[in-house]
Parts: structure tokens; C-alpha cells; sequence
């Protein structure tokens, strides 16, 4: 009986932020939809980030005030600038090269490269010893294989294409007639091979941002485990940065303005949803789970992406992106096994003490009682004072 019940409370524990990632991986797949839509429509892609973490920060700032506003710990120095480093990393570094190298390749490429996130957090959770490397045990020989399973997967999808087919054919291009719309990094001459050189080295340079990220949001979670709140702290130091730095390259006021358009859809979307509530479950999720198990859903937004960008952008599937995206979900249900295995291990070690232990158990219990006791006593007698030296002052 007390096994069956703590296999489902594992079962609850995981699917959960399962879930929570799943649902997060699409928000972000129709973010990258919406980026290649606008930056074809000839929106200038910095004052896109900034307008993002702005409608983010109007968002989230009063929900944390809200929501958070007697369990908030106190704002300290190293909060600030861990939540300086959360918006550099998670907001205006790694959100202007996506947007970058997402309009000089395509939304499926730079899904692709996102997919070496597992590999980059694998290898700083571990040097941060945010993760264990347990290669003498099964779970930790899963999520090792697993992860390197998806990185093979993500590579096969990027460099191996194969022969092209069309399994559905919807008759639908956002992108027709937003091609002649003049943008300075949309245009032909963007699209050659060396941009496209560039373009790669710009996602790659996410790649490493989002991860770093996911280590500071760690530390940042354990020192401040409000989500609203840290979420809010990270628009608001992403929404100064990127703002100062679209001042900076960007002189043309015209370019700010916006219309009711995919422009405007665009920025509170990817504000709202993405950089907003997203970022929430992420926070939620890294807290709970680590940050290694946040960024291995991170293949999952590829095969979405590509789904998507078949029915919507008219983009052609390849025998490569299939095989790959086997692969990838393949490598994530290896990790997702390891890591149940090592929730359960925890939860068998912790019920054998306690049966091997009972007596030290009731005595534990016994105490915390008794301190509890103790604690109500004194603050009875507190309050009781209060209120014979409040009917003092009144007399």
C-alpha cells in the first residue's frame, strides 16, 4: 500500500512539470513562427525584443505584487544582480541572437541548434554541481545516453536532409506577401551563404545563453523562490538592457511605432505568453526538477517547429528531419526514465529509514510537536501581553 502510493506520487511529481514543459516547448515553437512572419514584414527586429520584454514586464510586475506580496523574501544585493545575469542570459542576449539568426536561416535550423542546449546545461549543471554524474547507476546512464541520443538526433535533423516529400499539403504561407516588405536583415542579400554562416554562429551563441541561463535561474530559484517575482525581476532588467541597446542602433523613431498588425500580435504574444507566463512554469520547473531536465524538452520544440512551419510556411519535410525526430523523442523519454528512477530510489531510501528507524522517526515527530507547542505558548503569551499592555495604554 505504501509503495503503490508513493510510485503514484512519483508518477504525479514528474508528469506534472512534464506537462508544464510540453506546453511551454509549443508557446515557444508558435513564437518562432510569429518572429519569421514580422521580420519578413519588415518589423526591425531589436525594437521587437525590446516592445517583448516590456509587454512582459507590464504583465508580470503587477501579478507579483499581487500574487506575492506576503511571501516575497527581502531584495537583496545579490539577488539584483543574479536577476541582472537572469535577464542578460534569459532575456536580452539570448532573445536579439535568436531573433538574429532566426531571419538569416529559418525556423527549423535554428529549433535544430537550440537542440544542443541539453549538451551545454549537461556539461554546466555538472561543473556547478547542480547535477551528479551517476554513471554506475541506471538512471544516470539514461539520462547520459538519452541526452546524447537527442544531440544525434538534433545533428542528423540540421545536416541531413535526404529526400524531400510533403505528407499534407494545407495551402497556407504567412509568409506570402510579406516578402517585398523592405527589412534590413530580410532581404535576399541576407540570405546568402556567408549570412547564413553568421546566422549559425548567432544561434549557437543563444544556445550557450539559454543555457547559462538555466544555471543562473537555479541559483537565482534557491535564493528567491517566488516565480513571479524573479520572473518579473528578469523582464525588468531584460526590458532596460534591450531597450538601451535598440537606442544604441537604432536611430529611426518611425520604427517604433505599431499598428494593429503581426507586428503588435507578435511583440504581446511573445511578451506575454512567452517571455511572461513561460518563463513562470520554467522557473516553476527548474526549481523543482533542475535545470537539466528544463532543457532536454528543448528538442521537443524542434519537431514542432518543423510540423508547424510545413502547414504554415510552406516548408517541405525532409527524410533526415523525420529520422531525427525519432531520435529526439526517443533521447527524451530515455532522460524522463532516468529521472523517475532516481525520484523513486530517493522515495525507497527515505521510507527504508523510516522503517528501519521508527522509534527515531516518532522521536523526530515527538519534537516537532513539542517545538510547535512551545512556539504556540510563546506567541499566546506574547499576544496576551499585547493585549494587557494595549488595555494599559488605554486606561
Amino acid at each position: 500500500m505504501g509503495k503503490q502510493s508513493s510510485e503514484s506520487s512519483v508518477v504525479d511529481g514528474l508528469m506534472k512539470p512534464v506537462i508544464t514543459m510540453v506546453i511551454a516547448q509549443i508557446a515557444y515553437a508558435a513564437t518562432s513562427i510569429f518572429y519569421k512572419v514580422a521580420a519578413d514584414s519588415g518589423m526591425n527586429l531589436r525594437i521587437l525584443v525590446a516592445y517583448r520584454l516590456m509587454f512582459s514586464s507590464a504583465i508580470i510586475v503587477p501579478l507579483a505584487l499581487i500574487l506575492e506580496r506576503n511571501s516575497r523574501p527581502k531584495l537583496t544585493l545579490v539577488v539584483l544582480f543574479l536577476a541582472f545575469l537572469c535577464g542578460l542570459f534569459g532575456g536580452s542576449l539570448s532573445e536579439n541572437l535568436f531573433i538574429e539568426g532566426l531571419v538569416l536561416t529559418s525556423p527549423t535550423f535554428v529549433a535544430a541548434t537550440a537542440n544542443l542546449i541539453p549538451a551545454f546545461t549537461f556539461i554546466m549543471a555538472i561543473s556547478f554541481r547542480l547535477e551528479k554524474l551517476a554513471l554506475g547507476s541506471h538512471a544516470g546512464k539514461a539520462k547520459l545516453v538519452g541526452t546524447a541520443v537527442g544531440l544525434g538526433g538534433a545533428m542528423i535533423f540540421t545536416f541531413f536532409k535526404g529526400p524531400e516529400f510533403s505528407i499534407w499539403s494545407t495551402h497556407v504561407d504567412l509568409l506570402r506577401g510579406h516578402q517585398a516588405a523592405t527589412s534590413p536583415l530580410s532581404s535576399s542579400s541576407h540570405r546568402s551563404t556567408g549570412s547564413h554562416l553568421l546566422g549559425s554562429f548567432l544561434a549557437l551563441g543563444c544556445v550557450v545563453s539559454y543555457a547559462m541561463w538555466l544555471i543562473v535561474q537555479a541559483k537565482m530559484s534557491k535564493r528567491y523562490p517566488c516565480h513571479y517575482s524573479s520572473t518579473a525581476l528578469l523582464s525588468v532588467m531584460g526590458s532596460i538592457q534591450s531597450v538601451a541597446f535598440a537606442l544604441c542602433v537604432e536611430r529611426d523613431w518611425s520604427q517604433w511605432k505599431l499598428g494593429w498588425n503581426i507586428k503588435l500580435f507578435t511583440a504581446a504574444y511573445g511578451g506575454i505568453v512567452t517571455s511572461g507566463m513561460v518563463v513562470v512554469l520554467i522557473s516553476w520547473c527548474v526549481r523543482k526538477r533542475g535545470p537539466l531536465f528544463v532543457s532536454v524538452f528543448t528538442p521537443l520544440s524542434l519537431v514542432i517547429v518543423a510540423i508547424a512551419s510545413s502547414l504554415l510556411l510552406n516548408e517541405k519535410l525532409s527524410l533526415g528531419s523525420v529520422f531525427g525526430g525519432i531520435l529526439i523523442v526517443c533521447g527524451l523519454y530515455m532522460v524522463l526514465w532516468g529521472q523517475s528512477k532516481e525520484m523513486k530510489t530517493i522515495n525507497n531510501v527515505t521510507d527504508d529509514q523510516d522503517r528501519q528507524h521508527p522509534a527515531a522517526a516518532r522521536l523526530q515527530d515527538s519534537q516537532i510537536i513539542q517545538v510547535v507547542a512551545t512556539t504556540r505558548s510563546v506567541d499566546t503569551n506574547t499576544s496576551c501581553e499585547n493585549i494587557n499592555t494595549t488595555n494599559v495604554g488605554s486606561i
